[in-house]
């Protein structure tokens, strides 16, 4: 079941983003309006992207209905911002447990969005970039077969801190703007790190719940933050697009 209206326009609530608008080609931009994002700096830029039930599950965790999908229904604006983020960045980082999940034919912008693919492909060539974002996917035991996701695929083995995860993406595909999707304990380890930059949160209006028997996933797993050490969220954009919100907070260490 998909979203009501869905393929509508983004309405813009709130701008107040940092950086240069990116070359959006018309289509794009006749869509979510201006995209701005902070090029340059002395490491690269790492933005996250989930969608969240408004009570905060990333995933029902259930057989036949764990992927992001089910969150969102099926959000073609929510797959619209995936690809548009897909086609600005340079490295799609994911874990395991995602792809498992996921099980995408291709982590590319045109596999989440195929109708804007003309369209990304344009964005990318006006930024400069060539192909596609290379996927790397963190796994501990290294059991990933990244050949299904295309040759320039990467697989980062073995235990590391955020930190040396996005140091090693930074030195193996030389990545200077770094797409998080997933899953909410990589994501704990990156925001552990103090290493994402900006969250994308798409705001499905379900209420999932949890229970003892389905405890269901979070936003954010196997990391804990004392009150006086958790990120704090700035807001810098809100979007309307049918009946999901979408969010962007600049994140910082501490309130």
């Amino acid at each position: 079941m998909g979203i009501e209206n869905d393929g509508a326009r983004f309405e813009t609530l709130l701008s107040r983003e940092r950086g240069d608008p990116l070359p959006l080609p018309v289509l794009l931009r006749e869509r979510y309006g201006e995209l701005r994002l902070p090029r340059g700096g002395d490491r690269p830029y790492v933005i996250a992207n989930f969608v969240s039930t408004l009570d905060g599950v990333v995933s029902y965790g259930t057989a036949g209905r764990a992927t992001a999908r089910h969150i969102s229904r099926g959000s073609d604006a929510d797959r619209f911002l995936m690809g548009l983020l897909r086609a600005c960045a340079d490295a799609i980082l994911v874990g395991a447990a995602t792809l498992r999940i996921e099980r995408p034919r291709a982590w590319t912008p045109a596999a989440i969005h195929p109708a804007s693919a003309a369209a990304f492909a344009e964005l990318r060539a006006a930024l400069g970039k060539k192909g596609d974002p290379a996927p790397v996917v963190v796994s501990g035991s290294g059991a990933v077969d990244a050949r299904a996701l295309g040759p320039d695929a990467r697989v980062l083995a073995g235990a590391r801190t955020g930190e040396g995860i996005l140091d090693a993406v930074t030195s193996e595909t030389g990545a200077r703007l770094i797409l998080c999707e997933g899953g909410p304990r990589l994501f704990g380890r990156l925001l552990a790190a103090r290493r994402i930059d900006e969250l994308f949160l798409t705001l499905s209006p379900a209420l999932a719940g949890r229970s003892a028997g389905e405890p269901r996933r979070a936003l954010v797993e196997d990391t804990a933050f004392a009150p006086e050490e958790a990120p704090w969220g700035r807001p810098v954009g809100v979007r309307r697009a049918g009946e999901m919100l979408f969010l962007r907070y600049e994140l910082s260490a501490t309130p």
